[in-house]
């Protein structure tokens, strides 16, 4: 099983960068996730936007057997959602692109795309947010999966 967690926005803090690289290092091997931070567009609207970064979104999904669209509509998996997705993702052996929108959000085309929705909280998170807490309930998924000490219940 492959990860690929492409998202709008190429700045971020670095005690997000560091806590991102720190889960994508913990990860081994046979759930590698490769973080890929995309340039968010300059279109004067939000509608233009959204269209533009949908195009770099998906052409970074193009051959992904499974895309997951990170959107507040989606619905909200507990860990062993999580937990149970990856199981069935790695025993397929399949790769996973989990996309995450820009200060606008998602495109429709994104959404049309997504085999799920995955609404990680109700509250509004920032982007950077997002994606260190994405990649640590992966992180999460994949250690409840290996029976590692790291979820505790």
């Amino acid at each position: 099983m492959k990860l690929r967690l492409c998202a709008i926005g190429k700045r971020l803090p670095s005690w997000l960068e560091e806590g991102i690289a720190d889960y994508v290092k913990r990860l081994p091997k046979q759930a590698s996730l490769e973080v890929l931070a995309l340039k968010a567009s300059k279109k004067p609207t939000a509608d233009e936007a959204r269209a533009e970064e949908a195009e770099r979104l998906l052409a970074k999904a193009a051959g992904s057997d499974v895309v997951v669209a990170l959107d507040e509509r989606g619905l909200q998996w507990s860990t062993r959602d999580v937990a149970k997705r990856m199981s069935d993702w790695r025993d397929n052996g399949q790769t996973v692109a989990l996309l995450i929108g820009g200060a606008d959000g998602l495109a429709q085309e994104c959404r049309d795309r997504a085999a799920h929705l995955w609404g990680l909280s109700n509250l509004t998170l920032p982007h950077g947010v997002a994606r260190l807490l994405a990649a640590e309930q992966l992180y999460r998924g994949w250690s409840l999966l290996n029976n590692h000490p790291y979820h505790r219940e």
